[in-house]
């Protein structure tokens, strides 16, 4: 029932009660002072229960629509959501939600706005296979192995070295990446490799993510050990925020059934770890809504 019906109603009946029990005048203005205070308190409730309900349907479709965008770009977001019509109407409990909803949405456009600034940045280099995305949960820049190395081979490619120094220009003009760690993961198809002396596929991603964090954290002015020849000028990256993993063939991003879904499994992710503000954001966003 109608909080204000009832409250209207309840004035007459005091009204009327108070007038058949023989009280004064004064006294029953007393008492109908307080309840049309009680009532016009009840209706401003009522008024800023509407209002912030309606902000919390609004918050609400913001957050569903930020969801669905990070999806299709590869998060893993955890959309389980309590129906706001399942909710108690109190004020507060529908303005804890709208500060919850308000505090996700602030986490899904930070890490929508990272991605989109990243793949702006790499665009120049999208026409070399080069492609910016998040998997597993982690943002990773996908370099096309055939580009970096010949089959069966761990020895960087002249092209290879010119795309890794075009990456290195990008990462080292922008603040928010210089101060980022990297991994270098290496991944192939389930082809073995052949040849004598030939490594295994898990032996040859070892050695291919090597190669490039080391070319990749060579400075670019290298100074030679006495004795010994100066090795080739690298990109100078800060070797403290790189390492290497090789993964073999256990992590394909396609199925190893045709050439194509063989080529794009041969490749090299340059995965940006991310930082603590980052992890209890990705937290954040799986454990909502239970």
């Amino acid at each position: 029932m109608n909080k204000l019906f009832v409250a209207t109603s309840a004035l007459g009946l005091l009204a009327a009660t108070l007038a058949g029990c023989g009280h004064s005048e004064e006294e029953w203005q007393v008492q109908l002072g307080r309840l049309r205070t009680e009532l016009t308190r009840s209706d401003a409730r009522q008024k800023e229960l509407g209002e912030v309900r309606q902000q919390l349907a609004e918050a609400r479709n913001r957050v569903a629509e930020l969801e669905q965008q990070l999806v299709s770009m590869g998060l893993a977001v955890d959309t389980k959501d309590k129906p706001i019509e399942d909710m108690t109407e109190g004020v507060a409990e529908v303005r804890k939600a709208l500060d919850s909803y308000k505090a996700r949405q602030r986490l899904l456009e930070i890490v929508k706005a990272r991605l989109v600034a990243l793949r702006t940045k790499l665009e120049e280099l999208s026409k070399l296979g080069v492609r910016a995305g998040i998997r597993k949960n982690r943002m990773v820049i996908t370099l096309p192995g055939d580009a970096l190395f010949d089959s069966g081979k761990a020895e960087l490619k002249a092209d290879g070295k010119a795309m890794l120094l075009k990456l290195a220009s990008i990462i080292q003009t922008d603040p928010s990446l210089t101060t980022r760690e990297f991994q270098a993961r290496s991944h192939t198809d389930n082809k073995p490799p052949v040849g004598p002396g030939t490594p295994d596929n898990l032996g040859l991603t070892l050695i291919r993510a090597k190669q490039v964090v080391v070319f990749l954290t060579t400075p670019t002015v290298p100074v030679a050990k006495r004795g010994e020849r100066p090795p080739e000028p690298g990109a100078g990256l800060n070797p403290q925020r790189w390492s290497a993993a090789g993964y073999g063939d256990v992590d394909p991003v396609f199925p190893n059934d045709s050439p194509e879904g063989m080529q794009r499994n041969r490749r090299i992710e340059l995965v940006i770890l991310p930082s603590l503000e980052e992890m209890l954001d990705l937290r954040s966003l799986a454990d909502f809504g239970g």
